[in-house]
């Protein structure tokens, strides 16, 4: 423990510091008032939508539009305010991982639908097997 209070003497501003360099850019990693601005955001965000699904304000149908539209607004408030994505030059990085990682997602996910749409498609229905057909005798 003395070994670490030892090296924070000799760089208590952590120049130089591999692992920090020099926080001059302490945007990158969210301000207090920022992650204020989310958390408000996503309460804001969460009570509007249960607030509509409780309180029955819609039909259904404008209801479930709300909810996703309120969804997608939250993901944009979580990514932006919490993650740190955004166009800023300390941010691109992220994003270009979090859009590649999410293009692969919808690549799996759609590639899988389609295998199960045709997997369900192509097979016999079972109502026109005749009872005791596939049986063994």
């Amino acid at each position: 423990m003395s070994d670490l209070r030892q090296a924070a003497a000799a760089h208590p501003d952590h120049t130089g510091h591999p692992d920090h360099g020099d926080h001059s850019d302490h945007d990158d990693h969210g301000s207090l008032r920022s992650h204020l601005t989310g958390y408000v955001l996503s309460l804001v965000l969460t009570f509007i939508s249960f607030g509509a699904v409780m309180g029955k304000l819609l039909p259904p149908r404008a209801g479930l539009a709300l909810i996703v539209g309120l969804c997608v607004a939250q993901l944009l408030v979580q990514l932006v305010f919490f993650l740190h994505l955004g166009p800023r030059k300390g941010q691109r990085g992220n994003t270009v991982i979090f859009a590649c990682t999410a293009f692969l997602i919808a690549i799996v996910v759609a590639g899988s639908l389609w295998v199960m749409h045709n997997a369900n498609v192509n097979m016999m229905p079972m109502q026109s097997v005749p009872a005791g057909a596939g049986a063994i005798r």
